[in-house]
C-alpha cells in the first residue's frame, strides 16, 4: 500500500478533476504482478493500468488501491468490475470514496464473492490525496498558503525589497509546489511589486497550473504583463463593477483576457465566490502566493488547508510580517496550527503545518456535508468518511 500511496503521488497537479489514485496487484502466491497510477483525467485508472500490466497473474490475486475502487461509468468503465473479471480474490483499499456518483465499488466487489478490507495507511493516503477529497467533502478547493520569510516573520525589508530573501533551492521548491497544483492565486499588491509570472519551471512534464490574479479594481494587469504571455492560462478576478475594458485585447496576439466577477468583500473580493468558481472550472487544488492581505483574507475565512512556510535564516527587524489582518484579536482567537515537517532545503528551512481545527467556506449556494453510509466490507482501520454531493470525471 506504501508503495501504491507514492504511485498516485506521481500524478498531483494531473488528474483534476479526478483524483490521484495508486494500485499494486500481487499474484495468489504474494509476489509483484503489475502496478499503475491515474495519470489524467479521462484516461485508464490506476486499477486498469496494475491490471494490464499483471495479465493473467492478476487471477487470485490481491490489489492494493489508494482510493476504493469506482463503481461508476463515466470516461471510463467501473473499476470493480475490472477487477472482478480480471479474476482478483481480495482487495485492500486505504480510503472509502466519498463522491456519491462512484462510491459503492467495496459492495459490488463483495457481492461478486471478492474479499474487501479497508483502512489500511488510510492517513497516508489521505494526506496524499487530500486536495481531491477536500473539494468533494467540503465543494471547495484545497488551498495551501506558502510563504517565505525571514526568520522574524518579514517577507520583506522596510523599503519594500524582498529579492531574494530565501535561497534558490527553496525557489526551486516551490516550483514543485506549483506544479502539484491547479492554480496559483496572488493579488493584485504581488501583481504591482512583483510582476511575477507564476508559471512552472524546472519540473518537466507539469501541467501548468491555472495563473489567477485578484485585481479588485482591474487597475494592476495590463498588456504586456509576464501573467499575460501565454506560458500557461491566466484568470483575471475583478469586482462586479469594474472596468475590464483594457483587458479584452491585452492576451498574447491580441486575444481577450479570461476574467471572473466577483462579489466585492469587507476586503477585496469574496473568497467564497472566488474558490465556488474556480471549483466549478475543475480546479480542485489552489496554492495561495499572494502577500500578507490576501493570505490575511483566506485565514479569516476559514479557507487555508495548509501552510508552507520557508524561513531563511536571515534578520530583517522591520518592513511587513507573513500574514496581514486575518480578523484575529486574541491570543484565544488564534489559529492553531499542527506542526507535520520540518525540511532543510539549501541554508532554508521548510516548514509544513495544517490547523488544528477547520472552518469550511460555503459555496453559492452553502456547501453542506453528509455522513456517508458506511461499506459492507472489513475494515483494517477506521476511516471518518463525510461526504458532499459534487460529482468528478470518472
Amino acid at each position: 500500500m506504501r508503495r501504491a500511496v507514492a504511485l498516485a503521488a506521481r500524478a498531483l497537479g494531473a488528474t483534476s478533476p479526478n483524483p490521484v489514485v495508486g494500485c499494486v496487484i500481487l499474484d495468489a502466491a504474494g509476489r509483484s504482478a503489475g502496478e499503475g497510477f491515474h495519470q489524467r483525467a479521462g484516461g485508464p485508472h490506476a486499477e486498469i493500468h496494475a491490471l494490464r500490466a499483471a495479465g493473467d497473474r492478476a487471477r487470485g490475486g490481491t490489489a492494493y488501491v489508494t482510493l476504493e475502487p469506482c463503481d461508476h461509468t463515466g470516461r471510463t468503465g467501473p473499476c470493480s468490475r475490472a477487477l472482478v473479471e480480471a479474476g482478483i480474490a481480495r482487495v485492500v483499499y486505504a480510503v472509502a470514496d466519498p463522491d456519491p456518483a462512484a462510491r459503492g465499488g467495496a459492495v459490488t466487489l463483495r457481492a461478486a464473492g471478492v474479499a474487501v478490507e479497508r483502512g489500511l495507511l488510510a492517513e497516508e493516503a489521505e494526506a496524499g490525496n487530500a486536495a481531491w477529497l477536500t473539494s468533494v467533502r467540503l465543494g471547495r478547493p484545497y488551498v495551501l498558503w506558502k510563504y517565505a520569510a525571514t526568520l522574524d516573520g518579514r517577507v520583506a525589508a522596510a523599503d519594500a525589497t524582498s529579492r531574494w530573501i530565501t535561497s534558490a533551492e527553496s525557489r526551486a521548491d516551490v516550483h514543485r509546489l506549483r506544479a502539484e497544483s491547479d492554480a496559483v492565486v496572488v493579488g493584485s499588491g504581488t501583481a504591482r511589486v512583483d510582476d511575477p509570472h507564476l508559471a512552472v519551471r524546472g519540473v518537466p512534464g507539469a501541467v501548468p497550473p491555472l495563473r489567477v490574479v485578484l485585481d479588485t479594481e482591474a487597475g494592476v494587469v495590463r498588456a504586456g504583463a509576464r501573467v499575460l504571455d501565454g506560458a500557461a492560462p491566466t484568470l483575471i478576478a475583478v469586482a462586479d463593477d469594474a472596468d475590464t475594458t483594457h483587458l479584452k485585447a491585452a492576451g498574447p496576439g491580441g486575444a481577450p483576457v479570461d476574467v471572473v466577477r466577483l462579489p466585492r468583500a469587507a476586503r477585496g473580493l469574496s473568497v467564497p465566490a472566488l474558490l465556488a468558481d474556480l471549483h466549478a472550472r475543475g480546479v480542485r487544488s489552489v496554492l495561495l502566493e499572494g502577500g500578507p492581505a490576501l493570505a490575511g483574507a483566506f485565514v479569516a475565512a476559514g479557507a487555508v488547508d495548509k501552510v508552507v512556510g520557508y524561513l531563511a535564516p536571515v534578520l530583517l527587524g522591520a518592513g511587513p510580517a507573513a500574514l496581514g489582518d486575518a480578523g484575529i484579536t486574541t491570543l484565544a482567537g488564534a489559529l492553531r496550527l499542527r506542526m507535520t515537517e520540518t525540511v532543510r532545503v539549501g541554508p532554508d528551512l521548510r516548514v509544513t503545518a495544517i490547523p488544528e481545527r477547520r472552518t469550511a467556506v460555503p459555496t453559492a449556494p452553502a456547501a453542506h456535508e453528509t455522513t456517508a453510509r458506511p461499506h459492507a466490507d472489513t475494515p483494517v482501520h477506521p476511516v471518518a468518511a463525510t461526504a458532499q454531493d459534487a460529482p468528478k470525471e470518472r
